[in-house]
C-alpha cells in the first residue's frame, strides 16, 4: 500500500440550501465545522486503513460567508504523520450562484490518532510529501505540532 499524501487526497461538496443557514443568512459555522470534521477523518481513515479519532482542530478562521445556493467544497490530505497521530490539513472554498471563481471560505489542521480494535492508540506509517506544496505543509506540520505540544506544556497540560 503506498502511503503518499495524494493517496490520502478527500474531497466533498455540499450545496447550501436554507436549512444550513444561521439568523444571518450565511452558513452555520457548527455544519461548517461537522463537514471539515468528516472529510479531515475521512482522508486520516485512507492512510491509516482503520479507526481513528479527532485530537484537535486548529487554526478555523471563517474568511468568508457562505451564502444560500452556494457550493461548498471541502479538500483534505494527510500532512505529515507522527508515531500515532497525524495533521490533516483541510481547506473550504466556497461557489456563490453566478460567481466564476471559488472563494476561500477557511483552512483548518486538524490532529486524528488512529486506534486499534480494542481502543488503543496505534503505530501509524508515514506520509510520503511528493509536490513541492506537499514538502511544504509536512515541515509546517511539524512547527504547528511543536507549537501545540510545547503550549500544552506552559498551560500544564502536556
Amino acid at each position: 500500500m503506498e502511503h503518499t499524501v495524494a493517496s490520502t487526497l478527500t474531497e466533498s461538496s455540499e450545496f447550501i440550501l436554507p436549512g444550513d443557514l444561521n439568523s444571518l443568512g450565511y452558513l452555520f459555522g457548527g455544519k461548517l465545522v461537522s463537514w471539515i470534521d468528516k472529510v479531515g477523518a475521512i482522508s486520516a481513515i485512507k492512510h491509516v486503513r482503520g479507526i481513528v479519532v479527532t485530537v484537535s482542530i486548529d487554526n478555523l478562521i471563517f474568511k468568508k460567508p457562505v451564502t444560500n445556493g452556494s457550493v461548498l467544497t471541502i479538500r483534505a490530505s494527510v500532512n505529515r504523520a507522527f508515531a500515532h497521530s497525524m495533521e490533516v490539513g483541510v481547506v473550504a472554498k466556497t461557489l456563490p450562484p453566478g460567481s466564476e471563481e471559488p472563494l476561500h471560505v477557511c483552512t483548518a489542521y486538524l490532529t486524528f490518532v488512529a486506534l486499534d480494535e480494542k481502543g488503543k492508540k496505534k503505530d501509524i506509517p508515514p506520509v510520503i510529501p511528493e509536490t513541492e506544496a506537499e514538502k511544504r505543509r509536512y515541515e509546517e506540520a511539524l512547527i504547528r505540532r511543536n507549537h501545540r505540544l510545547s503550549l500544552a506544556e506552559k498551560l500544564g497540560k502536556g
